[in-house]
């Protein structure tokens, strides 16, 4: 008998509703398999993600649906879940519902039980108006527009190489945070540029290309050690990559950004393509609990919790992975597995009358963060490895939590393909994935409008001919002024 069978029959099961489909919010609705409850599992996206691996995406190693399958197709043999698209914007304590939002529509599903697992966006440190020129890496938007513009800068260089032109700022990578995945980012870029493209092009050479790791800290890689750290920053500088630390971005606009260092100097990078890959920042339903329960938040938006993952005052409402402040937790893919599983038996347990588990502690099983083929770092309880033995431990560990059995296949046999030889399966990008972001973002109300009503196609089209125009507009201004400023530089003898 389905849910609404129950339901029909007076039997209401107890309901809990699940947000998120990333590792906290998966692995929370599988440990309720067997339990005698009904689960709603509510999220933004259509497919589980592998956030660790989205660089790979990125840079052509993988694809999209290695990485990210379908949260129906990885939860269809579990009878007692159902799954709906939407993006929670409200929770409501008191009355125990959830409010979600899709296209603009919205849609309410009370709970008894709640397991927040909405995890965390991208920090650009007050600075949003970043985002515009340097994407971050946190969804599969995210990895096939870098995806689009790594790939796309070379073949520009290209065209713009074959007419004279000077092609650095488009050979110019940078990356902005050293931590794995910015150290990983940096890595793959690298080794794309030195080897798998070095043949491909024939007015530039790929092996010119500039990458450059930027971070306001003192070391690579901060939550490895010192020497880990260090051991990093030189296996980096021996692939091409420019490590430069204590260096914090104070600008970035579309051909560039601004540096300013530690001793007070400042520089501009000209480069097209940036890739920011410094802080996160936790979701903003945090703040809608925070405000409700009274519990705390920290800078990073994180809420503080009970010892058992319970909000403040809501013992039917657990919060984990990177929404929670507990601990000085590591916002790391096991710490919302783990409590994801501790947060479902703990609800099984007093169903069925059983006493309360004693409380959260999170088992560490390592760190890992991958360079380039042959070159990891791991940190494993005391005990720290580098180079293949490091690099074998990564492959291994990553592949057990892909999940589904043709995901492991296929990515062990994209990695051979990249790791021991020189190509990547995955180069395919298109001018849609560089720009469709952009162009959603002059919507008023981004792919709402584009559905909402009637004829909201074209007055969406509308705003953004009229964007793109007004844009036109003012760049032959700028092209005019630069023009007579240059005309009359030469007439006085100036160098313009």
């Amino acid at each position: 008998m389905d849910a609404a069978s129950t339901q029909e029959a007076g039997t209401r099961r107890h309901q809990v509703v699940v947000v998120g489909s990333g590792f906290g919010g998966l692995f929370g609705t599988k440990a309720l398999r067997r339990a005698d409850v009904d689960v709603t599992m509510v999220a933004k996206t259509t497919h589980h993600l592998f956030q660790p691996l989205l660089y790979q995406v990125a840079t052509g190693i993988l694809s999209q649906g290695e990485i990210a399958p379908p949260t129906r197709e990885v939860l269809s043999s579990q009878d007692n879940v159902q799954v709906l698209l939407g993006e929670v914007t409200g929770i409501d304590l008191e009355r125990q519902v959830v409010t979600s939002h899709v296209l603009g529509r919205d849609s309410t599903i009370p709970y008894d039980s709640l397991i927040v697992a909405a995890g965390a966006g991208q920090s650009y440190f007050g600075n949003d108006q970043f985002a515009e020129y340097a994407p971050g890496m946190k969804s599969i938007d995210d990895a096939l527009e870098l995806r689009g513009r790594i790939f796309g800068a070379f073949e520009m260089a290209e065209l713009g190489a074959k007419r004279g032109d000077n092609v650095d700022h488009l050979l110019t990578f940078v990356v902005v945070g050293a931590g794995p995945t910015g150290v990983e980012m940096a890595g793959q870029i690298a080794e794309l540029a030195h080897r798998t493209l070095k043949r491909d092009f024939r007015a530039i050479n790929t092996r010119s290309a500039r990458v450059v790791l930027l971070d306001a800290a003192p070391q690579v890689l901060p939550p490895f050690g010192a020497k880990l750290g260090a051991w990093t920053s030189r296996e980096l500088e021996k692939l091409g990559v420019e490590v430069q630390l204590g260096a914090m971005v104070t600008d970035v606009d579309e051909r560039g950004l601004e540096v300013k260092y530690k001793d007070g100097r400042t520089e501009r990078i000209n480069t097209v393509t940036k890739i920011w890959a410094a802080g996160v920042q936790a979701s903003p339903l945090g703040k809608t609990l925070a405000e409700q329960s009274g519990a705390p938040l920290d800078r990073a938006g994180r809420i503080g919790v009970n010892p058992d993952l319970t909000l403040p005052g809501h013992p039917e409402v657990f919060v984990v992975g990177d929404m929670v402040s507990l601990d000085n937790l590591p916002g790391v893919a096991q710490v919302a597995i783990q409590g994801a599983k501790y947060a479902a038996k703990e609800i099984d347990g007093r169903l069925k009358g059983k006493p309360a588990q004693p409380p959260f502690k999170y088992r560490d099983k390592g760190s890992m963060a991958i360079i380039s083929r042959f070159r990891a770092v791991a940190m494993v309880g005391k005990v720290r490895l580098t180079g293949v033995i490091a690099w074998l431990m990564w492959l291994a560990v990553h592949l057990v939590y892909i999940t589904g059995f043709k995901n492991r296949v296929t990515a062990v046999l994209h990695w051979f393909v990249s790791f021991l030889g020189r190509g990547r399966s995955e180069r395919t990008t298109t001018e849609q994935q560089i720009f469709a972001r952009a162009a959603l973002g002059r919507l008023r109300r981004g792919a709402t409008d584009l559905v909402s009503a009637p004829g909201a196609y074209d007055a969406a089209r509308e705003l953004v001919d009229e964007s793109r125009r007004h844009e036109l507009e003012q760049q032959a201004i700028e092209e005019a002024r630069l023009s007579d400023a240059g005309e009359r530089g030469v007439k006085t003898g100036d160098r313009v």
